[in-house]
């Protein structure tokens, strides 16, 4: 049986009800709910679908390179605004760059640092905090081939080289014990990380561009069918239709929704999230020794997780009191769900043995001073990935050519494979600049993003996703 015949069927529409993130819990008053016009407008320039941290980037550049030009925007949102994979995932922006081409790696370098100068720069309230990234490894295998990407990294690429660190157990300053991983087999520590509240950034986007004018943004208006014109498409929604010349899809899982001939090449996996109250020994208050993490932390090879699984954590800031906040904002457990959460494209359920992993684990992976005590989550949620074939996002024009009916003006940006935070951002830039007329060798976006006919071709001699876990 090939993957194609196991998970044949395209994503559904997000379903109208969908579990409680925590990130959702101070919601934006201006965009719940929020239709810029009453109606549905009936021609647009450019339409826009979905409201995450791509679509959301490729609004705000294209107000930039559009500078001041009456252009007629849409954005379209099934649900709320940024209530997809942006507003329930980890909370944390980690470049990957020993575990990737130099090209993909300084990429994602770059992406972390232009969303930290944005942020910087306008003093956008979403809790970044840069921090040093922590991958522990729990398999002696998987850490050893770890170690062999980042002496790669450091002879082909000397200056990313330097942004990584290998720690062993006979490391010191910082050993794995100061990491609060001492049961890891070996760690990789990365300069670049943050965490952050991640829907505060999109939201802050958003309202800046509906505020400007710039951007019409229609919440609860799922768009069911995109049907192809002689100039143009007219997307199909329950309040009704309108027309563009040009269309951008930034629905990630949910692109063979639109897009049926993708569901193979982006595949919907559902991921465990949760917030839970963090022991006295990462309290800032509780005495001299004790203190919050200091890292954005990955975990690899715990349990049953294959080397596509793994489990993140992130600690929210507490308030200055010190007795609010705190979070520790931990998800992963994919090995755990049925079939690991693949083919599923539903967040209204969680999946309850993944959950109590996360709540249990967590003594095992970190160092918490809690005599093993399961934590208790005060916040439990799902969220749905987009998950590429080969890896990696899909930028570019789906025209005609490539055999996935397309059309001329329909874009796609998305398939980040949980990965969107240090991807998203540029990604969603490169679209607009390519929807704008730039072309495809002038954008910032790694050769292997880059969507062309060759590129799919290449990609469906590969596993599928559901195959290529279950054999790693």
């Amino acid at each position: 049986m090939t993957g194609d015949e196991y998970f044949p069927e395209r994503a559904s529409l997000p379903t109208p009800s969908s579990t409680k993130s925590f990130w959702h819990s101070e919601p934006s008053k201006v965009l719940l709910g929020h239709r810029t016009t009453p109606s549905l407008p009936l021609k647009a320039d450019i339409v826009i679908i979905g409201s995450g941290i791509s679509g959301a980037s490729a609004a705000l550049h294209l107000r930039e390179e559009l500078n001041n030009k009456d252009v007629n925007v849409v954005m379209l949102e099934a649900r709320e605004a940024c209530w997809g994979a942006t507003g329930r995932n980890g909370g944390h922006c980690q470049p990957l760059i020993y575990d990737s081409t130099p090209e993909v790696g300084a990429f994602e370098l770059r992406n972390y640092e232009a969303i930290r100068s944005l942020i910087a720069t306008h003093n956008i309230p979403c809790e970044w905090k840069s921090i040093p990234g922590c991958h522990a490894f729990m398999s002696s295998s998987m850490f050893e081939t770890a170690v062999k990407g980042v002496e790669t990294l450091k002879k082909t690429d000397p200056e990313l080289g330097k942004l990584v660190s290998v720690i062993t157990k006979e490391s010191t300053n910082p050993s794995l014990e100061d990491l609060r991983v001492p049961r890891a087999a070996g760690a990789i520590l990365q300069v670049h990380a943050a965490s952050l509240w991640p829907y505060k950034f999109v939201s802050w986007i958003l309202e800046s561009l509906i505020a400007s004018s710039f951007l019409n943004l229609q919440t609860n208006t799922p768009v069911t069918n995109l049907q192809k014109m002689d100039k143009g498409w007219i997307i199909h929604t329950p309040r009704g239709m309108l027309s563009a010349p040009t269309v951008l899809l930034t629905t990630n899982a949910y692109t063979s929704h639109l897009l049926p001939a993708f569901s193979d090449l982006i595949v919907p996996v559902r991921g465990e999230m949760s917030a839970l109250l963090p022991p006295k020994s990462v309290t800032p208050l509780s005495s001299t020794m004790h203190k919050p993490l200091e890292c954005s932390y990955g975990f690899l090879g715990h349990g049953k997780q294959s080397t596509d699984q793994d489990d993140y954590l992130i600690q929210r800031p507490f308030t200055h009191d010190g007795k609010s906040g705190g979070q520790l904002m931990f998800g992963g457990a994919r090995s755990y769900a049925e079939n690991a959460g693949i083919g599923v494209s539903d967040d209204s359920a969680i999946d309850p043995p993944a959950a109590a992993y996360l709540r249990r684990e967590i003594n095992v992976l970190l160092e918490l001073e809690n005599e093993g005590k399961e934590l208790q989550a005060s916040w439990e949620w799902s969220g749905i990935m987009g998950y590429s074939r080969d890896g990696h996002p899909w930028v570019g024009q789906v025209s005609p050519e490539l055999g996935v009916g397309g059309g001329e003006g329909l874009w796609l940006s998305g398939g980040f494979t949980g990965h969107g935070m240090p991807n998203a951002w540029l990604c969603g830039k490169a679209v607009a600049q390519l929807i704008l007329g730039r072309e495809m060798a002038d954008v910032d976006v790694p050769e292997g993003y880059k969507l062309s006919k060759e590129r799919i071709e290449r990609v469906r001699t590969h596993k599928a996703v559901w195959l290529a876990e279950s054999e790693a």
